[in-house]
């Protein structure tokens, strides 16, 4: 009988992932750390962890390719367990720049592994957790973007509607498998100090920005971590189909 909880997190080596790993091995889950290119931030991350005495393997997985997802969830399987909670934290985005001025394979590329990374992991998550297939249940929680709402215009609105889709995937896998014993939430993080910024070409963006945060400052990994948390555990758990917003007010 598996007693551990155990949690995969996608894209978790840097940033969101990250804090949202430290997290739940510090609550006591067997943490499965997904990453697709980075294996060193995973393998630092996965011993800083197993230095706090939690349980933690990473993945190497592009979870946009169908072949890796099924790879990736039975590497999980035979190490840690089955499956508990699902946080679709993998993304990407581009350099900022006007719709005019995108090409087909950036677009492609953004809606490959920001959407349908999200659908596949979803899929063999279910599978494992249903209570109609024999599960034990389970959560998923989904990472949009405050971007799902603002079309972030001259900027990259191919990442905007890749999160606009991961909103309706959430509320659409919620009402499918609410009887299966499955909740699906979704938290959507506004200006956070990660990496990503820096992936669009403007490191500094949430400086540019700030002032138009009512809070007046931009936010911190660890505070949508402990939104992705909450939504995960026992103190949530009348909680389906529903939105975290974690922008600041923005």
């Amino acid at each position: 009988m598996q007693n551990t909880k155990v949690v995969i997190i996608t894209g978790g080596g840097r940033g969101i992932g990250a804090a949202t790993a430290k997290l739940f091995a510090q609550q006591g889950y067997a943490v499965c750390i997904n990453y697709k290119s980075n294996e060193k931030a995973a393998s630092l991350l996965a011993d800083e962890i197993q230095d706090a005495g939690g349980q933690c393997i990473t993945v190497q997985a592009d979870v946009s390719q169908e072949v890796d997802v099924l790879r990736l969830f039975a590497t999980v399987d035979n190490e840690l367990g089955t499956v508990s909670v699902l946080v679709n934290n993998a993304g990407i985005l581009f350099q900022q720049m006007r719709l005019e001025e995108m090409t087909a394979e950036r677009i492609n590329t953004v809606l490959s592994n920001n959407v349908t990374s999200y659908f596949l992991c979803s899929r063999e998550a279910v599978k494992r957790m249903s209570t109609h297939r024999g599960g034990n249940g389970g959560v998923i929680v989904n990472v949009s973007s405050g971007a799902a709402r603002s079309g972030s215009p001259n900027e990259y609105i191919d990442y905007a509607a890749s999160k606009g889709a991961i909103d309706t995937l959430t509320k659409g896998l919620a009402m499918e498998v609410a009887s299966e014993g499955i909740r699906v939430n979704c938290v959507r993080p506004g200006l956070i100090y990660t990496q990503m910024h820096a992936d669009g070409g403007e490191p500094e963006r949430i400086e540019r920005l700030k002032s138009v945060i009512p809070l007046q400052r931009g936010g911190e990994p660890q505070e949508v971590a402990e939104a992705i948390f909450w939504l995960a555990s026992d103190k949530s758990t009348f909680s389906t189909a529903n939105y975290i917003d974690v922008t600041g007010g923005l």
